[in-house]
């Protein structure tokens, strides 16, 4: 068999009924931050400007378009939603991914769940768990096999490894069999895309709706017959050989231990607390955990200094970002608010907050270096204009899987302050207790129908 075969031979095996407790408590936890975090991006520019060019074709159909009421067709609602899910750079993260594990996925479930091929009376919340689980663990274990050197050479894992992971979601929900599933995720092969130069622009949130979409339209195609070459992960001009190269992947490392545990319970998830690119989370929690120990003015630091791991440092040195976008990877920046304000909020990156006078001030004396003894950690030193010296370092940023959680309360704070930029406080509240009990759901369609926003927001 070939790895493409064996992996299909996995996912047709996940059933909601075997799976553990955890599973599902972390798989409702992401899909709830998704939801949220998707409703809060459906207002911003890329989502616009993707939703009026497909609008040209004058396309029309069953499957929702979040922040608003329009309908369209699946695979325009997956590119839409799957930009909005990324498109401020708040949905969840994955340590074993090396990227963002849910945006691709949830937004393809969605879409497929209102699709004629999968009537929405036969797919219950419990379906949308176990395909999420199937979809979570597929784009997780074939990361195990190309990091972390995929990751380095510049290829976007969201979207190069999230394609498997949309695929294999949407394959499950459609119950397909094995043989069929093999199809779609040698299609997916084919439709993997996403390169980190493109990060702090448009394209980075595109490169997840382009990555839901083809993950979706490769289930489709398998569904009705369409062909592929099940040996596209390690045929000699496969995707392993042809995106990392020989000698830089494991591809035994993909199968071993597949579901023990799953993925989603351990590592699991890792959720944010701020808009802005995680791989500035953990200095910012060090220095937000110094002004709250020592009362730290801004006015009188003279120098504030960050290390961290290079792996994220290369994307995240940028002392003069020249957009909003460009500063969620402006670890500066980001350093600079925390330090005169004491939280990162949505609006810090919204219209020209990045060129706020103040804010620019501060960050010519914010230094950031490489350091490698801490792959998801920080340490950050702040000297004051007395010489006074102050630092901290982090293992890893608060929220980083279920083992280092979010304060309690928090995700549900930041769903509400998400999903209420497009819905009324009361249809929020409804929404969340929803999606708190998603298992129990014995339609999605009621989920869908209180996701809708009464009136059209996303292309406004």
């Amino acid at each position: 068999m070939t790895l493409i075969e064996q992996i299909a031979g996995k996912i047709v095996g996940i059933r909601y009924a075997d799976l553990p407790q955890e599973a599902t408590l972390w798989s409702k936890a992401a899909i709830l931050d998704t939801v949220g975090v998707t409703l809060a991006g459906a207002r911003e520019d890329c989502v616009r400007i993707v939703e009026q060019t497909l609008a040209t074709g004058g396309a029309h159909g069953p499957c929702l378009i979040f922040g608003g009421d329009r309908r369209t067709g699946p695979l325009d609602a997956a590119l839409i939603n799957g930009t909005a899910a990324h498109a401020l750079d708040f949905d969840d993260v994955s340590n074993s991914l090396g990227g963002h594990p849910s945006a691709p996925i949830v937004p393809a479930l969605f879409a497929l769940a209102e699709t004629a091929d999968c009537p929405e009376k036969r797919i219950g919340g419990a379906d949308f768990i176990a395909a999420y689980v199937a979809g979570f663990e597929t784009e997780t274990r074939i990361a195990r096999g190309v990091h972390f050197h995929h990751y380095e050479k510049g290829w976007h894992p969201t979207a190069t490894l999230g394609v498997f992971g949309a695929a294999a979601a949407c394959c499950h929900l459609l119950r397909l069999d094995a043989a069929h599933t093999a199809q779609a995720l040698a299609i997916a092969a084919s439709h993997a895309s996403g390169i980190k130069a493109n990060f702090g622009t448009m394209t980075k949130p595109l490169h997840v709706g382009h990555t839901a979409r083809s993950g979706l339209w490769a289930a489709m195609l398998a569904k009705s017959g369409f062909t592929a070459n099940n040996a596209a992960l390690e045929h000699k001009q496969g995707f392993l050989m042809v995106y990392n190269g020989e000698g830089n992947f494991a591809a035994d490392a993909i199968l071993k231990d597949w579901g023990d545990p799953y993925d989603v319970t351990r590592p699991g998830p890792a959720f944010k607390q701020y808009p802005c690119c995680g791989s500035t989370h953990p200095a910012l929690d060090a220095l937000l955990a110094l002004r709250r120990e020592h009362a730290m003015r801004a006015d009188k630091i003279a120098r504030i200094e960050s290390w961290t791991h290079p792996r994220r440092l290369a994307h995240t040195n940028r002392p003069d970002p020249k957009t909003g976008l460009d500063a969620k990877f402006s670890v500066q920046y980001c350093l600079a608010r925390a330090a005169l304000q004491g939280q990162i909020r949505l609006e810090d990156f919204e219209g020209n907050a990045h060129d706020d006078p103040t804010v620019r001030a501060l960050m010519t004396r914010i230094h950031a270096e490489a350091r490698s003894d801490e792959a998801l950690g920080a340490q950050v030193r702040v000297t004051f204009d007395d010489g006074a010296v102050i630092t901290k370092q982090v293992g890893a940023a608060l929220g980083r899987g279920p083992d280092d959680p979010l304060p309690a309360g928090a995700l549900e704070a930041k769903f509400a302050n998400c999903a209420s930029r497009a819905l009324p406080a009361a249809q929020v509240a409804r929404l969340q207790a929803m999606l708190d009990a998603l298992e129990t759901a014995p339609s999605v369609a009621a989920v869908i129908a209180a996701i809708e926003a009464p009136g059209r927001l996303a292309a406004d």
